[in-house]
């Protein structure tokens, strides 16, 4: 009997020990750190546990799973939105959120993740669908502040703050894909279409313009050359004048200088016709006379080269 009654006080004092055990690792809980609890008190809600270490009543007070106060990132599967030309895109959204207030995130809503990603779906459909599919591929920042104010008021009373909406991806039917790469290719096309015209009109006018700048450069200088020519002659006629006036010439040479002039007349196999001054008879009279007082047959105007004088004072003579 006594050996019976031992075991038994064992038996109850290890039970007490395992009961202590229980009560005490039931009544010290440790929250880390970005991390809150919900403890209730016989089923009604009693307080938020913060981080660090907490008491709880043992079977009276029960911890509800840790909710996580980081912000968190959930990328929501594509979803078909239809725009307003009535033209089906899948879009692929992401929500950046954080828990704000615990109690609120644990009764307010039953699963707040699942209600994120329902109101996301609909008021996208709601945004994009006042929206044609241009306006969707080219105001992504317009609709991420559209959705991030509508989520950010409706999840303001389930103790979620919204920080951020993200659509990660907007895809067209694969129709409108390969018409929109048509229509790229095409305006890439023109543009270069066009630069290249510009560049051909930009290179003919610096061309016309080098030319017309290196015709009125090339006229100036011939119009500068000229004027020279005619300076450096009219100063070789003045200074010949001049020394013509300062020898005296007389009848005798100025008839030899005529007769040294006649031979130029004749130069040219084309010349059929000379015109030769009235004024060579009377030098070839001046000759004569000089070379002993022998003077040509006929009158003046007439003789070697068989012509007579004409009204104008001149003399035609007719190549042979």
């Amino acid at each position: 009997m006594e050996n019976a009654g031992g075991f038994a006080a064992t038996v109850v004092l290890l039970v007490l020990i395992v009961f202590v055990v229980i009560v005490l690792v039931r009544s010290v809980r440790i929250v880390p750190q970005a991390r809150a609890g919900v403890v209730e008190r016989l089923g009604k809600y009693q307080r938020t546990l913060n981080p660090g270490l907490t008491i709880l009543i043992p079977f009276v007070d029960r911890l509800l799973p840790l909710l996580d106060l980081r912000e968190q990132v959930v990328s929501f599967p594509p979803q078909p939105v239809i725009t307003e030309d009535n033209l089906v895109v899948s879009i692929d959204t992401v929500v950046y959120f954080q828990v704000t207030d615990p109690r609120a995130a644990t009764y307010e809503i039953a699963n707040y993740i699942q209600a994120v990603e329902q109101l996301t779906t609909t008021t996208l459909r709601n945004v994009v669908g006042g929206l044609n599919l241009e306006e969707a591929l080219t105001s992504r920042d317009q609709i991420n502040g559209q959705l991030r104010g509508v989520l950010d008021e409706a999840t303001g009373r389930w103790g979620i703050r919204v920080s951020r909406v993200e659509l990660k991806a907007i895809d067209p039917p694969h129709s409108i894909q390969d018409s929109m790469e048509k229509q790229m290719r095409a305006e890439r096309d023109r543009r270069a279409a066009i630069l290249t015209a510009e560049g051909t009109k930009q290179s003919a006018i610096l061309t016309a313009e080098g030319q017309r700048q290196a015709s009125i450069l090339a006229a100036e200088g011939d119009a500068k050359a000229a004027i020279l020519r005619a300076d450096g002659e009219a100063q070789a006629i003045q200074k010949v004048f001049g020394a013509i006036h300062a020898g005296n010439p007389d009848q005798k040479l100025l008839a030899y200088q005529y007769l040294q002039t006649l031979p130029k007349l004749a130069e040219g196999t084309s010349n059929k016709l000379w015109i030769i001054p009235s004024e060579v008879g009377e030098a070839l009279k001046g000759i004569g006379s000089a070379l002993g007082g022998v003077t040509p047959e006929g009158s003046a105007g007439s003789g070697v080269f068989g012509s007579d004088a004409g009204a104008e004072g001149t003399t035609r003579a007719t190549a042979p």
